[in-house]
């Protein structure tokens, strides 16, 4: 048998049920993806308003969620929570959905930075113009603020998005099945590097696709 036959044999072997435990990889990514970009946006217009209150409230979950490793925050989540006085025994989920709340609520703290960047980057005088034209406010961030903060800050949410795919390795310290954790089971039975290598080609599939959609939004929006 040559070396590329072996090589393609022991790909399929390995690879095969990595792509089961992907199904939670690409599930997480998306839930992520599309619960975190809004409810981050939403933190940053509290972030950005009148309301002290809200300025405090946003600015302090922003600073302890991204003072505190993710991994913390995960365990946080699915084993400390159930031990809440009171409310503990509300607060009991299973190992996935307790995944993509913790992968929820750091991400958003993330792109709230991330949005409140683009929206500082706007200068004051589309506002006034925007005032002088007769907008009112809604109008003023749907049809001039947002769609130029979307365009300023497309590079930083790409980068988060493909970064948030290798977080997604860390659902294995409380179990769930997802890539690495069969590379890491065939590792220790076959006693081979091979799964790890195989992992690896795997996440960077993941991102390239992830990078090509991001290239195609800075494109359309570069205009």
């Amino acid at each position: 048998m040559t070396f590329a036959t072996q090589f393609f044999s022991d790909m399929v072997l390995y690879t095969l049920p990595m792509l089961g435990g992907a199904i939670y990889t690409v599930t997480l990514t998306l839930v992520t993806g599309f619960l975190s970009i809004p409810l981050g946006f939403i933190f940053t217009l509290l972030r950005v308003s009148h309301s002290k209150i809200a300025q405090a409230i946003t600015g302090f979950y922003v600073w302890v969620v991204r003072g505190t490793p993710l991994l913390l925050q995960l365990f946080f989540i699915y084993f400390a929570l159930p031990y809440m006085p009171f409310v503990g025994q509300y607060l009991v989920f299973q190992k996935f959905p307790a995944a993509c709340i913790a992968f929820v609520l750091n991400y958003a703290a993330y792109f709230c930075e991330i949005f409140r960047g683009g929206l500082l980057s706007i200068d004051n005088g589309q506002y006034e113009a925007a005032k002088v034209l007769g907008f009112n406010r809604y109008q003023t961030m749907t049809k001039i603020v947002i769609p130029q903060m979307v365009k300023v800050v497309l590079p930083a949410v790409s980068n988060e998005c493909i970064t948030l795919v290798k977080d997604t390795a860390l659902i294995i310290s409380i179990g769930v099945t997802e890539v690495l954790y069969f590379a890491k089971v065939a590792v220790n039975r076959d006693v081979t590097p091979l799964p790890l290598l195989f992992a690896a080609m795997l996440y960077l599939l993941l991102n390239l696709v992830l990078t090509r959609v991001f290239r195609r939004l800075e494109k359309r929006y570069a205009y």
